[in-house]
């Protein structure tokens, strides 16, 4: 019998590669949870290759790819479940994936979302770059991981296997309780992928839940295979974090927060065009006029945040040390070699 309390919702566009691989060890270690296939209007023969091989999943067509934010929005309105595990098409999982975060979910209402430990599918000693053993951000708003400082990934010898709670859970396979999702308004549709899960971590911080890791359920992400390192990810990326600081952080050093960040991303546009790499420099300056564009449709959703009774700026696990001069100026390469003292805790 299938239980309808747990949702695994893949979201896929042109896919059916990462379908016929991946699938196989959702199916066998999701047994007894309803899986469900969200298409983001492929144009390849994913939907007919799931119909064929896998009958049981139910599969939602979305009428457009409006990417990963609202395509998820879109269809999580048709999947009705306690919980939805919002699972990348790239993903092999693990014996005990999901009823080890079910668990503490259940025996921890305050918890609206939860990652499990995220390694390198290639490499699977490693941590993977989408969330390792679980996301922070600092000051600044840069995310990094437990197992992750920028493009710097540690071997996992379970120096990170304590469940803990954390800033961020990634949406290569997040656990979030549907009332709390849909409590927030969701994704944020207009970011269309990159930050959003980071952003919706945040929100959800803002009324009161917390946000967890369990690194002993483990999945296998191969990263990066549904859209690749390029301009377009830089601009994404550049132009949603901006957002989402300005979206969540308190007043009244807001700006100069976001000041101060401009200027860290000119010095990155300027270590692009160093590196030999224009179209990146160009995705930053494109990044911060859609910014600029955008600024009075995002102090308009700040502000209808506030709205929420139970709203407060949490900067809870904050890390208030600048992670960039950490990182390259003092060479700290692992989230251990952090200051653990400098994470806030309110």
């Amino acid at each position: 019998m299938i239980s309808k309390k747990v949702a695994v919702v893949i979201l896929n566009y042109n896919g059916r590669k990462f379908l016929e691989t991946f699938l196989p060890s959702v199916t066998t270690f999701s047994k007894g949870f309803h899986i469900v296939l969200a298409d983001n209007n492929s144009s390849d023969d994913s939907i007919d290759f799931v119909k064929r091989s896998y009958p049981d999943i139910e599969i939602v067509k979305n009428p457009i790819n409006s990417g990963f934010a609202q395509g998820y929005n879109d269809a999580l309105k048709h999947v009705k479940a306690e919980y939805y595990v919002l699972l990348n098409s790239d993903v092999e999982v693990s014996a005990g994936w999901i009823e080890n975060i079910i668990s503490l979910m259940d025996a921890r209402p305050e918890i609206a979302a939860c990652q499990p430990k995220i390694l390198d599918y290639n490499n699977k000693h490693k941590f993977e770059y989408a969330g390792a053993a679980g996301g922070f951000i600092d000051k600044y708003g840069y995310p990094f991981c437990r197992g992750r400082v920028f493009n710097h990934l540690e071997e996992d010898k379970g120096q990170y296997n304590d469940v803990r709670e954390v800033f961020w859970a990634t949406g290569a396979c997040m656990f979030v309780r549907a009332d709390a999702y849909w409590e927030v308004g969701g994704f944020d549709g207009d970011y269309f992928a990159h930050m959003e899960e980071i952003d919706l971590c945040w929100r959800l911080k803002n009324i009161g839940y917390k946000i967890y890791v369990h690194p002993l359920s483990t999945v296998y992400h191969v990263g990066g295979g549904t859209l690749e390192v390029s301009p377009h990810k830089t601009y994404l990326n550049f132009r949603n974090n901006l957002t989402t600081l300005t979206k969540n952080y308190p007043g009244p050093f807001l700006f100069f927060k976001v000041l101060f960040r401009l200027k860290l991303d000119g010095i990155a546009a300027i270590k692009f065009l160093s590196d030999g790499q224009p179209g990146h420099l160009l995705a930053v300056l494109k990044a911060h006029f859609s910014y600029y564009a955008w600024l009075p449709k995002t102090l308009s959703k700040r502000k209808k945040m506030k709205t929420h009774p139970k709203f407060h700026f949490n900067l809870n696990h904050i890390y208030t040390r600048n992670v960039v001069m950490e990182f390259f100026v003092r060479k700290k390469k692992n989230y251990s070699d952090l200051s653990q003292s400098s994470f806030l805790n309110e």
